[in-house]
């Protein structure tokens, strides 16, 4: 009977990783495949190969193309912890108890801080679709957001949507009256049901996207521009910052391509800024960007280069906009992986236990001078954006 069951150093780890792992909602949604490939030091860089791409040659002729080894990487650099101490007395409550009275107030924190990391990942997706300002309230919404994700040849499994407070019962009343009753009622019971291939979850840690104080008319400045460097002008000049690393713009005439085809998706391509950019006395700018302008090739992005005086649209909201950024994406976009931690001598107990891919460690000393007894539980972690063709936001 749980009256006589003791509170060990492992039913305690167990129980907080069970807690943890039901209280991660974006976190519990992406790639955690990679973590028997590190080690457990502070700082451990894992390189992920991307798979390769290449194009079809026509005829008899040998056509060898050079093999690129495209790759990502991830570092394990946040270490995460919930104290707190208990007195002895604490050491005779049953483990339900002993849950609602520490473990779980403990794990929603740390389950609250990891997911607010793997969201920090946002503003490296570069494919946005949405009105600034206006609350997703329909089907459309969602169906933009997998319209972009079929443009990329993204997979059709494990597709995520998850939607800040507001969006997400934006959602719920749209499709309340377009549904009939058995797949429109779940939504008013806090779970909407899988729409346009998507899982949909409520987030109330979806981040906002600053938008840089962006003025004038701005153009692109010279024709046959290619890689992550775009030279531009037009803007209203010497504006101290300008875009700010997130903000997604189109170039006019330059559209997306099919990764697989190669041929255009008639959507004009987003690109995304990775450097926070300023325009100098003359107002021209030279922007950081994501995806590179790559015209041919098996990496090819674009149907063409932008031409010389190609109007550029910033897409991620008004100048000096605050936007809610909300994401549809697919598994491995982004990356999670969490390592043991080392487990020290002289404690009173410890613990480390690994549950659905995540490992957490248990440890608590005795203070003889108090009579209580520090606990501490603590995370290992690192996240990474693996794909971000395979995720786009929805602005809110």
């Amino acid at each position: 009977m749980s009256t006589d069951t003791l509170l060990t150093p492992s039913i305690i780890s167990k129980e907080s990783l069970v807690i943890l792992a039901n209280n991660l909602v974006m976190a519990g949604r992406v790639n955690r495949q990679f973590e028997d490939q590190m080690g457990a030091k502070i700082g451990t860089t894992l390189t992920i190969r991307k798979p390769n791409k290449f194009t079809v040659s026509e005829g008899a002729g040998l056509q060898v193309q050079d093999i690129i080894e495209p790759s990502t990487s991830i570092t394990i650099s946040n270490q995460s912890h919930v104290d707190f101490q208990f007195g002895t007395t604490a050491l005779t409550l049953v483990v339900e108890e002993f849950r609602e009275r520490y473990l779980k107030p403990a794990m929603e924190k740390l389950a609250n801080r990891i997911d607010r990391g793997v969201l920090a990942n946002i503003p490296n997706v570069y494919n946005e679709v949405g009105t600034p300002g206006t609350t997703p309230n329909a089907f459309s919404f969602i169906a933009n957001v997998a319209q972009r994700l079929d443009e990329e040849a993204a997979p059709q499994n494990d597709r995520t949507l998850v939607l800040n407070p507001k969006a997400y019962w934006g959602v719920t009343v749209g499709i309340s009256t377009v549904y009939v009753q058995s797949v429109a009622e779940p939504g008013f019971k806090g779970f909407i049901p899988n729409i346009a291939n998507f899982e949909i979850f409520m987030d109330q840690n979806i981040p906002t996207q600053q938008t840089g104080n962006y003025a004038g008319t701005p153009t692109v400045t010279g024709a046959g521009q290619t890689g992550s460097t775009l030279v531009t002008g037009g803007w209203t000049a010497s504006i101290g910052t300008l875009l700010n690393v997130g903000d997604v713009f189109t170039i006019s005439g330059v559209n997306a391509v099919n990764p697989e085809s190669l041929s255009s998706t008639g959507s004009l391509r987003n690109f995304v800024v990775t450097a926070t950019a300023s325009s100098n006395a003359s107002g021209s700018s030279s922007l950081q960007i994501y995806p590179p302008i790559t015209t041919t090739g098996a990496y090819q992005t674009v149907d063409a280069s932008p031409a010389s005086g190609a109007t550029i649209t910033v897409i991620s909201g008004a100048s000096g906009a605050n936007l809610t950024k909300n994401i549809g994406f697919c598994k491995d976009a982004f990356g999670l992986v969490t390592v043991p931690l080392i487990m020290p001598d002289g404690v009173d107990f410890k613990a480390q236990e690994v549950y659905k891919g995540i490992s957490l460690r248990v440890i608590r000393a005795y203070d003889i001078n108090n009579d209580v007894l520090p606990t501490r539980i603590d995370v290992m972690w690192g996240t990474a954006t693996y794909y971000a063709e395979l995720g786009c936001r929805l602005t809110n």
